[in-house]
This record gives C-alpha cells, sequence and structure tokens, in this order.
C-alpha cells in the first residue's frame, strides 16, 4: 500500500464561498480511479503538546502502489484541483510512505 498523505494550512480569513470551493475541490479527490481510500478531516480536539493542530485540513489517501499514485498525480481531477484552489492555501505539507 501507498500512503499519501496531504496537511494544508489555508489563508486566513476566506471567504465562504473560497472555502466551499477548497473543501468541494478536495473532496473530488476522492472520486479519482486510482485511489482505494480517501480520508479528510480537520484537527481533532486532543490537547497535548506532541500533537500539531496548526493545519486546516488533512488529506490521506491510499492508493494499491506507487503506480496508482503515479496515475493520481497526473489525473485531470488532480490538476483541476491544484490549478483551481492552490491560491486558497498559504502552505502544503505532504508525508508519502508505503506499508513494510
Amino acid at each position: 500500500m501507498f500512503v499519501h498523505a496531504v496537511y494544508f494550512w489555508l489563508k486566513p480569513n476566506l471567504s465562504e464561498a473560497d472555502q466551499k470551493q477548497f473543501w468541494a475541490g478536495v473532496r473530488s479527490l476522492g472520486e479519482i480511479k486510482s485511489v482505494k481510500h480517501c480520508f479528510i478531516g480537520t484537527p481533532a480536539a486532543t490537547d497535548r503538546p506532541i500533537i500539531d493542530r496548526s493545519y486546516s485540513c488533512a488529506l490521506t489517501v491510499v492508493f494499491e502502489g506507487d503506480g496508482e499514485q503515479e496515475a493520481y498525480q497526473v489525473d485531470p481531477i488532480h490538476d483541476a484541483f491544484r490549478i483551481e484552489c492552490a491560491h486558497l492555501w498559504d502552505r502544503v505539507l505532504i508525508y508519502d510512505s508505503v506499508t513494510q
């Protein structure tokens, strides 16, 4: 399995329309055919010193393997999300991992 974990820090003071655009865009990524599982969430209310809750959105996408992840990266839905929504975030951080 290949796990693609993406964290977004949205720009402060986005309009309601901008927020709707971002959330609709990120949800569209789960529709890409090579995606096995997709989780989209916001920081949990846990409060421990080691937890980073500064991000706005967590996207975790699971693929069967690297080939499916590569297909995802060039899928038109993914391209549209990047083009249409990149102006809405200040920062994005990605962690890719594979099962042992």
